[in-house]
């Protein structure tokens, strides 16, 4: 993250101090272009405050919520349905440890498209996987992995992006859901590898007392630190975590998944604004009837919701910065103009190059190119490239912001190969959007 952060701040500063020697001033009241990186640079910064802040509800609330699903044995149940895959892709991490369950329920959210939820889930994660660390401040093959996967999680239902085109007036608003299940499973097969295949390319040396493979000492429900509610201790319910159910239930669950993508396709935009609202009386109603404390678990949880997303505000304010230097000095646009010739014929127009390139960049920015676009009348979000830029938001992800985010909330600095999997997922998920949506939508191009 060093050579990346320092890299697009000296391009952007480069690129905007040979623009400001060249520049001949129109007059008026035009800036120059060191003033618009230098309003770039204070807006970014503010707008990353305002994005951690604003995150804080969201993490607050679903941190309550996950705190209310383990408590009342909501993860050992899924982690049961899906363990034989789960070790076979973390065999580092331990079938009853807390982290098994937290890495399920993140994948779950991005699975339905529920981003805000999958955020929270993920930081938990990250925080239970860095307790199996045996070399803090550098990142596990499991973290890698976990990372690499978040980044290119498969997703059945892109609610937000189907939110949207049907608020751009879309005739087919879910018509993204197949393209987006194609693209996310492509990433998230390409993710996997690369991450596996690294490995051995970006090996820790052990400190003393760990073995060399990397393994860490077993882990087992006692050794997990308690919770505690006004002084009462409270044990998680990991009995039975380490076993499975029998292998028909696992492909029962499956089958019941990939159900999901007809019905999706077919009734999408009714189902998408049932989802948040859904999870949280399903979780709630899972701890009543798991005799939980439901009220005091969710305080419990949400305090931890907060304390992790004020923590993260630093990590925010300086890759974002680096990202709106990048765009305001022009370097951005300089890198788009001679690509286009490049990668139009291939199905990838100009209008939608800013999308795959600031979608592992910038959340926020790629969201706002997506908006322009699908209202833009010469476009609109039923053109072919209304259905690419759509179908880019929903199954690629903000791998810089992740990366930030999560290593940001347990203090990594040493990322070994996560961003190369990061990206190569990227890559994968850009590549199959385009093939995909030429399939099925490039007679409208």
């Amino acid at each position: 993250m060093n050579v990346i952060f320092f890299g697009m701040v000296a391009i952007a500063f480069a690129v905007a101090g040979f623009r400001q020697v060249t520049w001949i001033s129109p007059g008026g009241d035009a800036k120059s272009p060191m003033e618009l990186l230098g309003i770039g640079m204070v807006d970014t910064a503010g707008s990353s405050v305002t994005l951690a802040i604003g995150l804080i509800g969201v993490m607050a609330l679903f941190l309550g919520l996950m705190k209310v699903a383990e408590a009342g044995g909501l993860l050992v149940i899924i982690a049961r349905l899906v363990r034989p895959l789960m070790q076979r892709l973390f065999p580092d991490v331990p079938a009853d440890h807390p982290a098994m369950g937290a890495m399920i329920l993140n994948m779950s959210a991005n699975v339905m498209g529920l981003g805000n939820a999958a955020t929270p889930f993920g930081i938990r994660a990250m925080q239970e996987l860095d307790k199996l660390n045996p070399v803090k401040g550098t990142a596990t093959n499991a973290m890698v992995l976990f990372l690499a996967i978040n980044t290119s999680s498969v997703t059945l239902l892109p609610t937000g992006v189907i939110a949207l085109r049907a608020a751009a007036g879309s005739q087919d608003p879910a018509g993204i859901v197949p393209t987006t299940l194609v693209a996310t499973i492509c990433s998230t097969t390409i993710a996997i590898i690369v991450a596996k295949l690294c490995q051995k390319y970006f090996a820790v040396t052990p400190p003393d007392g760990i073995p060399e493979d990397g393994q860490v000492p077993e882990f087992s429900g006692a050794d997990a630190a308690p919770d505690e509610i006004g002084g009462e201790e409270l044990s998680l319910d990991s009995a039975d975590a380490d076993k499975s159910y029998p292998a028909i239930a696992s492909f029962l669950a499956l089958g019941s998944i990939l159900a999901l993508v007809p019905i999706t396709v077919i009734w999408g935009r009714t189902i998408a604004p049932w989802i948040i609202p859904g999870l949280m009386f399903a979780l709630l109603s899972f701890g009543v009837m798991r005799r939980v404390r439901i009220y005091e678990m969710f305080v419990e949880g949400a305090r931890d919701g907060f304390q992790v997303a004020v923590r993260i505000i630093p990590y925010l304010v300086a890759i974002l910065v680096a990202v709106g230097m990048f765009r305001a000095s022009g370097a951005l646009e300089m890198l788009i103009t001679p690509l286009a010739a490049i990668t139009s014929p291939l199905g990838m127009p100009a209008e939608a190059l800013p999308m795959a390139l600031l979608r592992p960049l910038s959340g926020s920015g790629a969201y706002g190119i997506l908006a322009s676009l699908i209202n833009d009348k010469a476009i609109g979000p039923d053109s072919y490239t209304g259905y690419l830029i759509s179908t880019l938001q929903g199954s690629t992800e903000t791998t810089f912001f992740v990366i930030a985010v999560y290593f940001g909330a347990i203090n990594v600095r040493r990322i070994r190969h996560a961003l190369v999997a990061g990206l190569s997922a990227d890559l994968a998920g850009i590549i199959a959007a385009v093939v995909i949506s030429l399939v099925l939508f490039g007679a409208l191009r």
